[in-house]
């Protein structure tokens, strides 16, 4: 009992300069490994090759990360609602965390290759059909980096016990953890897609 009290008197004092615990760390590594795809996946491109689609009614590689955006900056408030809550609540831990079982079946079909009947985007996290690389790119490597900035914030924090309610789904609730890994499991989906639509036999040349 005595270690268990000593381990969360540690992770209370956690701060954003202390070393990531184990699982953070391992997200942290998918954050750089998703700024890497993107880095590779419009390097070179133009404006007409980022608003090109392979037919009516697809997406553009300009509209997928437009989408990541816009839906990024909904979780980054889910994840924030759910670190004021490990706060409020006292919920310190190092790990393991135990993750619901819903959670983790959400993430495995948000992970690519895209396997369910596409569905409609809701109108809020909808893209625009036309979109600017010099505009959208940085805002995406600048979401990035706010989510590396939930990560360093949830340092310490029992990443599973704190559960919030999904933004899109209301019936899901999410643990702390899985809410951070719903935006990367999202992004790493909409970066395929915009990969599919780069490989395209039909894209265009530079």
């Amino acid at each position: 009992m005595g270690a268990e009290v000593r381990d969360v008197q540690d992770a209370s004092t956690a701060t954003s300069d202390m070393p990531l615990v184990e699982e953070l760390e391992d997200y942290r590594t998918q954050v750089e490994a998703i700024r890497k795809e993107a880095r590779e996946l419009l390097e070179g491109l133009n404006d007409r090759q980022f608003n090109w689609r392979q037919a009516e009614g697809r997406w553009s590689i300009g509209e997928c990360l437009a989408h990541l955006n816009l839906t990024g900056q909904v979780y980054l408030r889910t994840v924030d609602k759910g670190i004021k809550q490990a706060r409020s609540e006292q919920l310190f831990s190092r790990g393991p965390y135990r993750h619901g079982l819903l959670g983790r079946w959400f993430l495995r079909a948000t992970e690519p290759p895209v396997r369910r009947v596409k569905v409609k985007a809701p109108k809020v996290i909808a893209p625009l059909p036309e979109h600017l690389l010099a505009v959208v790119a940085p805002a995406f490597m600048s979401l990035q980096d706010a989510v590396l900035q939930r990560i360093r914030e949830a340092n310490g924090l029992d990443l599973g016990r704190a559960r919030i309610k999904s933004p899109f789904l209301g019936l899901l609730r999410l643990s702390l953890g899985q809410s951070i890994l719903a935006i990367l499991a999202h992004e790493r989906r909409h970066l395929w897609q915009a990969r599919q639509v780069r490989n395209d036999p039909s894209f265009p040349k530079a």
